[in-house]
């Protein structure tokens, strides 16, 4: 009977040792997560990043670790997804689990967290649903807004040929005429050049471009509690958004007086319409905040990004005067020199179209992406990732991926023609984000941007200030998006 006891007694000593080393195990592997390098108190990875280029240090940390791992921006937890497989995995594969917007201090201050942007969960999902409905209704994907982009070309070649050949810095010209498109759908109306409320507005826009570039507003996404005190350019950034946002709000006030329920006129009337219908909810989403920073999402974004694209292209084509006259060849085949182009001569002109995107590949404006973060607890890979983590899905190395685009440091159109010249597509194409919160405009930049490059190429030939040798065209990079290095072009007409 001893005996027995004993053997008892051993018998349930080892499989309580099981059941405990199962549940550490179980444990232990459910709370591995990402990896990454040691990280500093309250300064994070600071030491082994890069404010200057954090596109350079994460594909360093990359090299390390693999395509998954963690970092510290200051305090904030950060995931980086690096490269094309574990991007698709988490934006398209498990799109519902990484459709979380994660906000950086800087985004979070710019924006307040709200607006289509930089809100998540159930306000997002509304805005967005009720964003994509009504810019459609306003002609966004339609020939109505074709024809919006192909009226505003025309203005725009106007207002070169007025230059008489001088050079002259593109920026301006070209974010007047981007701009327009969106404050049509938005404000309803397009306005003059020559407008000193909005050449003001194009002015602050300018600026951030530039101020986006200091240490002190890279620093912010370390730091936002310290850099919120310290004076800098980053301050100055964030006074010029919200005098934006103050333009913006002033031209709700004025719809809000001249509304006709009956025969909304733009975007800004069809949510004013829809925060009445929702007068009674408590918890509607549909509001006056929400309406501004919604308005200034679309209005930055709608502007910046494709006249930005519009800049680069420009110096790039400055560079290489052999692909200006490929598409000029193309141009005069297709087109002619009489009538305005439009969509429809796109997929008749395979290098005019390999052109553009390989100035989009090429520029990678949003290096890092926008931030995304997890809505709940999530298993990715063999890791796991807690609810709300922060997580940068990075574009720069899908676009610059070396098997895909054979020297992604150089700029060539061969990495979107077949052997037979014609156009060649690629799934590692993503300059818009992919997945749940692909830009919202990725169809009217893209029209915006073959359309006005187009009708500039038709009509003029770029001639540089300095030897096309001697101009670089590699970006200067931050940590929010890649703008190009000024420069002067003349404008010679064909």
């Amino acid at each position: 009977m001893e005996l027995l006891g004993m053997t008892t007694i051993f018998l349930l000593v080892c499989i309580a040792c099981l059941l405990l080393f199962a549940s550490w195990r179980t444990t232990s592997q459910k709370e591995k997560q990402p990896p990454g390098p040691i990280t500093l108190p309250i300064a994070g990875n600071i030491l082994q990043l890069n404010p200057w280029n954090l596109p350079k240090s994460l594909k360093k940390l990359s090299e390390k670790y693999g395509p998954v791992f963690t970092i510290y921006l200051g305090p904030q937890k950060v995931v980086v997804l690096y490269g094309y497989d574990v991007v698709k995995e988490a934006l398209i594969d498990q799109a519902d689990d990484f459709s979380g917007r994660g906000n950086l201090p800087l985004l979070k201050k710019l924006f307040q967290g709200t607006g289509i942007v930089t809100s998540s969960g159930e306000t997002w999902k509304q805005l967005r649903r009720f964003t994509l409905t009504t810019l459609r209704d306003f002609g966004m994907g339609k020939k109505s807004i074709e024809e919006r982009i192909q009226e505003e070309a025309n203005f725009l070649v106007e207002r070169i040929k007025n230059t008489h050949e001088r050079p002259l810095n593109p920026n301006h010209f070209l974010v007047h005429a981007v701009s327009n498109i969106i404050c049509s759908i938005i404000f309803g109306d397009r306005f003059d050049y020559e407008d000193k409320k909005f050449l003001t507005l194009i002015e602050l826009l300018d600026e951030n471009n530039h101020l986006q570039n200091s240490i002190q507003t890279q620093l912010y996404n370390f730091f936002p509690t310290v850099m919120e005190y310290l004076p800098g350019p980053h301050q100055k950034l964030i006074k010029n958004t919200e005098m934006v946002n103050q333009f913006t709000l002033e031209i709700i006030a004025e719809h809000q007086g001249t509304l006709d329920p009956s025969c909304p006129r733009d975007f800004i009337d069809a949510f004013l319409n829809k925060m009445e219908q929702e007068k009674g909810n408590g918890h509607s989403e549909f509001t006056v905040d929400t309406l501004s920073r919604t308005t200034l999402d679309l209005f930055l974004a709608g502007t910046g990004t494709t006249s930005t694209t519009l800049r680069h292209a420009l110096v790039i084509l400055l560079k290489y005067p052999e692909i200006v006259e490929k598409i000029q060849k193309e141009i005069d085949c297709v087109i002619g020199r009489n009538r305005s182009p439009c969509m429809a001569d796109r997929s008749q002109m395979p290098y005019t179209d390999a052109v553009v995107h390989e100035i989009q590949r090429f520029i990678d404006f949003l290096p890092l992406n926008l931030p995304h973060a997890v809505i709940k607890d999530t298993k990715f890979r063999d890791y796991f990732i807690p609810k709300d983590t922060v997580i940068l899905p990075m574009l720069s190395p899908i676009l610059h991926d070396s098997k895909e685009f054979p020297n992604p440091e150089k700029f060539d159109p061969g990495h979107f023609l077949n052997a037979n010249d014609t156009f060649k597509k690629s799934d590692y194409f993503m300059p818009f984000s992919t997945g749940k919160r692909i830009c919202a405009g990725e169809g009217l930049a893209r029209m915006e941007i073959f359309i006005f490059l187009t009708a500039i190429l038709q009509n003029f030939t770029l001639k540089p200030v300095v030897d096309h040798k001697d101009i670089d065209i590699s970006p200067l990079v931050s940590t929010l998006a890649n703008i190009p290095r000024p420069y002067e072009v003349s404008f010679i007409p064909r």
